[in-house]
């Protein structure tokens, strides 16, 4: 048999819908009664066989039909579909040899009645196709929109990997180099399928990249064959893929799906991109520069000589983010909220997200799903203060309800007119008496107006807490915080305090 084609025009046609067609007044009376048709071919050769790509419709009126059942046997090793019998103009109707040879082998036989045209038929099965191009054309169409608002989701990747699941109706699963399942969504898989999952995966994306520095590609390696983008196979009437993200060097995704349709890898392939971007790290910062910088750390180079490798400038800006609705982040979804800031270095501890924004950049905007916590910029040598001063923005959005809230320096104003070491003094001398945590508690309740609940929020703990520590810094420092004078000094001590404080020993609560 001749090469297949690399896909039909359209998606298959069921023979179902063929036969019912009534103006046609096809008949199948012999052979299975499902197939699908990819195409029609007409031909009254003894042997069509040469001539075949497979899954036609093959009609014909019997010219050069001797031998029935080698010309039903080379036709179903040629991959026709099913055969359409004219009962005219040779024969009066169907020879009984043909119909039992197609019974014996498998193959629908169809009666096309003497006033029926085969053009006739050709076109109903064009039209058929036509009307199922403009299905799946349609169905995709909507599968792209559906995965594309996933993707703009505040948790894009899992939001994604949940609707290829019901766009395709089966099991998706994102897997790591080693098999571990980092997000899936849809129903699971029978054990055997899981496994011939886990060895696609394996195959598109192994766990030893064959590269000879980070940024060279698989294919670039030379003597070694590349690895495959995509792979398939089927276990128990179940239609297993894998496909490689960013080039099969990290992760893939895998899908376990009832039933093959044609648009259905045109749908994969919509998501594998949209993983991929999502995934990817940003391209500000290449791989390389930040394992280089990463080895110079932990070799004991200072932050100042290694952050050149990770950004241009000398100013970098600390954003904390947690979700909105209170969920639990994770990796993948803090490298998709770096990368919609603009860059590669995010980290999350539990269920906060840091991310380090180097150089000049645009901007901070609102995220999508996300609370926000901005510093100022400041030089390398500042981000311990900086981090501070987006936890401390970030409690203020949580204790406020906003989406954003940007730390805003202290310089300038009446503050500005007290010398900065005159200033340093008095505070120390003022908050001598605290220790963590009340110095920070009496600044985030001060900069909430006195509110418990907010200050609660903005620090996470209970409001009696809050009330506590509020109630012994008014003991150790014996001021009336009732008094807006008072209130006014302590935040002027307090509003330049950066994250080792004045305090001296601790206190309890």
């Amino acid at each position: 048999m001749p090469d297949s084609p690399a896909g039909p025009p359209a998606p298959p046609i069921p023979l179902a819908e063929l036969l019912g067609r009534e103006e046609l007044g096809l008949r199948r009376i012999a052979g299975p009664d499902h197939a699908d048709l990819l195409w029609v071919h007409t031909s009254e050769m003894a042997d069509p066989y040469p001539y075949l790509l497979g899954g036609e419709l093959l009609l014909t009126a019997g010219v050069q039909l001797t031998d029935a059942d080698t010309y039903v046997a080379r036709l179903v090793e040629a991959g026709a579909a099913a055969l359409g019998f004219g009962v005219a103009p040779v024969h009066d109707t169907v020879p009984a040899a043909l119909v039992e040879a197609c019974d014996r082998h498998g193959l629908p036989l169809l009666e096309v009645p003497r006033e029926t045209r085969f053009a006739a038929v050709a076109r109903a099965v064009w039209r058929l196709m036509a009307e199922a191009r403009h299905r799946e054309l349609r169905r995709v169409t909507r599968a792209q929109q559906a995965l594309a608002t996933a993707a703009a989701r505040p948790d894009p990747v899992p939001a994604v990997l949940r609707q290829l699941a019901v766009q395709l109706e089966g099991r998706v699963a994102l897997l790591t180099v080693d098999g571990g399942v980092l997000h899936a969504a849809g129903g699971r898989p029978a054990p055997d399928a899981q496994t011939a999952l886990a060895r696609l995966a394996r195959v598109v994306a192994p766990a030893t990249p064959s590269a000879a520095s980070p940024a060279t590609p698989p294919a670039a390696s030379p003597g070694r064959k590349p690895n495959p983008s995509s792979a398939t196979d089927t276990r128990g009437g179940t239609h297993l893929f894998a496909y490689a993200l960013g080039g099969g060097r990290g992760l893939a995704l895998t899908l376990a799906t009832p039933r093959r349709d044609s648009g259905d890898h045109t749908v994969a392939g919509i998501a594998v991109v949209l993983l991929s971007l999502l995934t990817a790290p940003h391209q500000g910062a290449d791989a390389a520069g930040r394992s280089a910088a990463l080895v110079r750390l932990l070799l004991g180079a200072a932050p100042q000589d290694v952050a050149p490798l990770l950004g241009d400038g000398d100013s970098w800006t600390v954003v904390h983010a947690r979700r909105a609705d209170g969920a639990p982040a994770d990796p993948l979804s803090a490298g998709a909220l770096g990368t919609a800031l603009g860059s590669a270095l995010s980290d999350v501890d539990r269920e906060t997200v840091r991310v380090l924004l180097p150089g000049p950049h645009e901007p901070v905007t609102a995220q999508p799903g996300w609370t926000l916590g901005v510093s100022e910029r400041v030089p390398v040598t500042a981000l311990p203060d900086a981090d501070t001063q987006a936890s401390r923005a970030l409690g203020h959005a949580e204790a406020t309800r906003t989406p954003l809230t940007a730390h805003r320096p202290g310089a300038g104003g009446l503050a500005g007119l007290i010398p900065a070491d005159r200033a340093e003094a008095h505070a120390r001398a003022l908050l001598a008496p605290l220790s963590e945590p009340l110095p920070e508690t009496l600044r985030c309740w001060l900069s909430l107006h006195g509110s418990w609940d907010r200050t609660a929020v903005a620090l996470r703990v209970h409001r009696n807490t809050v009330r506590q520590r509020i109630a012994r810094c008014a003991a150790l420092l014996d001021m009336d915080l009732d008094d807006m004078d008072v209130r006014t000094e302590l935040w002027f001590a307090l509003r330049g305090r950066g994250p080792a404080g004045y305090g001296g020993r601790a206190h309890g609560r």
